[in-house]
Order: structure tokens, then C-alpha cells, then sequence
């Protein structure tokens, strides 16, 4: 099993999950195919020892364990695993960022049609 990180991290990018993962398996995509993989995190998930330290860390509530990535997210765990076949991608430097109020944190799940 593994953690998934869904598009509701898609041009957020907090990457204060990136910290705390023990085995850096959470990567930036590099590449210049920005249609296939858009700007968010992606957790590698052979590498995910399924520690779940990362979920918690994320402000704009975007991990799930794949087991539990909701409906309107299920794309996402392709996607993730996706990252597996590319050599574009790197565990990136982590950038303090301010954290997003919970207005926008609602905002951003209603833009993705997410009501959780």
C-alpha cells in the first residue's frame, strides 16, 4: 500500500510533506511534459514505505492512502505511479511557503469538485 498525493495539490506544491518523508519518495516532475504530469508531488509508490508521515504535514489536504483517495480522485493513483517510468523528476529542495487559510483550503477542494 502506499499514499497518493491528489491534484488538489496541482499549483499549491507546499512540499512540507517532502521534510518529513523518511525514503524521499516524493518527487517534482522535471520534464517538460507538463500536460502528462501537471505541476504537483508525486509520491513514488514502490518507494513509499507507507509511513503516512506526509498526510499529516499537507496544508491544502492533499494525501490519501490509495485505498482511500476519493472518487473524484481515483485518476490521481495512475498518475502518481506514473512517475515510476520517467528520469524528469527529483525530491525537491523544500521552500517555506505560507500556509493556505482554510478558506482557501475549501476553495481549492470545491475548484477539484471535492466536498470532503
Amino acid at each position: 500500500m502506499a499514499w497518493v498525493i491528489t491534484r488538489l495539490c496541482r499549483d499549491c506544491v507546499d512540499q512540507a510533506c517532502v521534510d518529513v518523508c523518511p525514503v524521499e519518495c516524493i518527487y517534482s516532475y522535471t520534464g517538460s511534459d507538463t500536460d502528462k504530469f501537471p505541476n504537483q508531488l508525486y509520491i513514488h509508490p514502490e518507494e513509499c514505505i507507507d509511513c503516512g508521515a506526509c498526510e499529516p504535514e499537507c496544508p491544502w489536504e492533499a494525501i490519501f492512502e490509495d485505498a482511500a483517495v476519493p472518487d473524484v480522485f481515483k485518476d490521481d493513483i495512475e498518475l502518481n505511479a506514473q512517475i515510476v517510468d520517467v528520469d524528469e523528476r527529483e525530491v525537491p529542495v523544500h521552500e517555506d511557503k505560507e500556509a493556505p487559510s482554510p478558506d482557501q483550503v475549501a476553495a481549492n477542494k470545491k475548484k477539484w469538485g471535492y466536498a470532503g
